[in-house]
């Protein structure tokens, strides 16, 4: 799931973004206000996660000018500012949720997840399963057959992506954006490297393969017939 940060504190935006990255979300971070509107404009994300005190543009106008447009980018306000008007006039400009800082980063991740569930109108899974592999997306344990995986976390993040699109076909342009958080390069063999590893812990020892390349197009999670 990729998400979108703009925060201007250098310190606080590399501290949220390697939790968030550890927690398997690709991250896009904006410094300043009209990056980060632009960003939110342009791009595809699952959630915001923005200042209210930004250089250029601040995190009010961003909201509002996305809600004048219809971007449905659910966001979270972070913001030092603690009075009940200051929270109500982040609410009434189009924000979903809103914490103040300093906050404990296992808060800012559960509402992250809520704040998906909702926008998707559906509960997040806590576990997916794929014939007989089971991924508990919570502890990060990974089993075939009765059998540990122990995975990397880019591989995990890979796996994972796979299983929230089995049976459908992901190119490696989608596996670069949502697994890597920077723009698909047509000369590299990330991805193909990346697969390979995975194959010889998901596939290697197992009867029957459930990582199937779909030449010319990607890559596909799903049992055979």
């Amino acid at each position: 799931m990729r998400l979108l940060l703009i925060e201007d504190d250098a310190k606080m935006a590399a501290f949220v973004s390697k939790g968030l990255k550890q927690a398997g979300f690709v991250v896009e971070h904006a410094g300043d206000g009209k990056t980060g509107l632009q960003m939110a404009i342009n791009e595809s994300y699952d959630a915001g996660v923005i200042d209210i005190m930004l250089p250029g543009l601040d995190g009010l106008s961003i909201i509002d000018e996305l809600r004048q447009r219809r971007v449905k980018l659910p966001v979270i306000i972070l913001s030092a500012k603690r009075s009940i008007d200051e929270r109500v006039e982040g609410l009434h400009a189009g924000g979903d949720d809103y914490l103040t800082k300093p906050f404990a980063f296992s808060e800012l991740l559960a509402r992250i997840h809520a704040l998906i569930r909702r926008a998707n109108d559906s509960p997040e899974p806590t576990g997916i399963t794929v014939g007989d592999l089971s991924i508990d997306l919570l502890t990060r344990l990974v089993i075939r057959e009765g059998k540990k995986i122990d995975l990397q976390p880019r591989e995990f993040s890979l796996l994972e992506y796979l299983a929230r699109n089995a049976g459908r076909v992901v190119s490696k342009t989608m596996i670069m954006e949502h697994v890597w958080d920077y723009n698909f390069d047509p000369h590299t063999n990330v991805v193909e490297s990346r697969i390979c590893r995975l194959r010889d812990k998901v596939d290697k020892d197992f009867e029957v393969p459930l990582i199937h390349t779909v030449r010319g197009i990607g890559y596909v999670l799903k049992e055979t017939s």
